[in-house]
């Protein structure tokens, strides 16, 4: 399951998103993963969520997360939930490319609930990104 929140930069997305890492870890019977650029949010995470710096990886466009997330799903069948702070820092602003990137994240992730932080104006993102905001 694929959650979006979006927002311009400064609305709250990213406390929004640390409050349900936190509400996750504490109800949590498997594996969390957080993944961010820079390691922003290494003291505001509980220490039990695994915290990912998607530059540490090379991580830098949609089709290497792609990759990096299906390879870590694979690896890993514990994980139940995965946290992404700022996708279009990752992978570009390219609003396509993220949709079709979600797209096939969620036919792979059909067990695993993935939330993305959108630093974009909902009317912005194509109706097939929208389709993930609940």
């Amino acid at each position: 399951m694929i959650n979006l929140i979006p927002g311009k930069k400064g609305t709250g997305k990213t406390k929004i998103l640390v409050d349900a890492i936190k509400e996750s870890a504490e109800k949590a019977t498997g594996n969390i993963v957080c993944i961010e650029r820079g390691m922003k949010l290494t003291y505001d995470i509980p220490h039990k969520v695994r915290l990912v710096d998607a530059e540490e990886y090379g991580i830098n466009s949609f089709d290497a997360f792609y990759g990096f997330v299906a390879g870590m799903l694979a690896g890993n069948y514990d994980i139940q939930e995965v946290f992404v702070d700022g996708i279009l820092k990752i992978g570009g602003r390219d609003y396509d490319a993220f949709g079709a990137m979600i797209e096939k994240i969620a036919m792979l992730a059909k067990d695993v609930k993935i939330v993305f932080t959108v630093s974009a104006d909902v009317e912005e993102l194509p109706s097939k990104v929208r389709a993930f905001i609940k």
